[in-house]
């Protein structure tokens, strides 16, 4: 089934978020991928507990505190670090499927955008350094809202913006919480479940799980 548009998630579905702690793993020592974890976990409550508050700060704001806290959790990691972790999450790695993905689909004919919690800064540097900028029709931010996922009005910037009926798009996100709000909201989901995780949010179920982005060529 074609869609007239492809709307993707940025982090953790185009770009590995935890790739920024992987670049320094030598310096990091055994407790890396905890501090990974952690940082990214407390970066994601922190936008929910601030929507639910009306106490927005912008997704760079909150990858800096989320980081600091994770540093304090795991004190095996050098707080000196900080800088450069911080300059690495600029620049993450996309995964290895995406470029190609993103072309097929853009040649088919659909349109194709990011929705994202990330800054409009941030979501620059990540889609240049991936050089998916000439891919792209659209990245939409969560800062012109001031509002992150899953509140319904992120979902509806898309709508909005393209004038198109929510079940003519598709969204993709690795996150599970993600799919579940553009599930209510109206837009046939895709779960990239990368890590083989359970499912969760039963009643707001995907259209479709795939392990990866390369499915999406199937036609479905």
């Amino acid at each position: 089934m074609h869609h007239a548009a492809y709307v993707f998630d940025a982090y953790g579905t185009l770009f590995d978020v935890h790739a920024a702690v992987r670049r320094h793993a030598g310096e990091i020592g055994p407790d890396g991928q905890l501090l990974s974890e952690i940082w990214r976990a407390k970066q994601l409550e922190y936008s929910w507990v601030r929507t639910l508050m009306g106490a927005y700060a912008d997704f760079w704001q909150l990858t800096e505190q989320a980081l600091d806290f994770a540093l304090r959790k795991v004190p095996s990691a050098d707080p000196a670090l900080r800088a450069r972790l911080l300059e690495a999450y600029w620049r993450l790695d996309c995964y290895p499927e995406v470029p190609a993905v993103l072309k097929a689909l853009k040649a088919s004919g659909a349109k194709l955008a990011i929705l994202s919690n990330g800054s409009p800064e941030m979501l620059r540097a990540a889609v240049k350094s991936a050089a998916l900028d000439q891919i792209l029709d659209d990245v939409f931010s969560v800062d012109e809202i001031n509002r992150f996922k899953t509140d319904p009005s992120v979902y509806d910037m898309v709508v909005t913006g393209w004038r198109l009926y929510p079940e003519a798009v598709s969204f993709q996100s690795s996150n599970r919480w993600d799919v579940a709000g553009a599930t209510k909201f109206g837009f046939r989901t895709v779960w990239i479940n990368r890590t083989n995780q359970p499912d969760e949010y039963r009643d707001f179920p995907p259209g479709l799980i795939l392990p990866s982005l390369e499915g999406l060529l199937g036609g479905v």
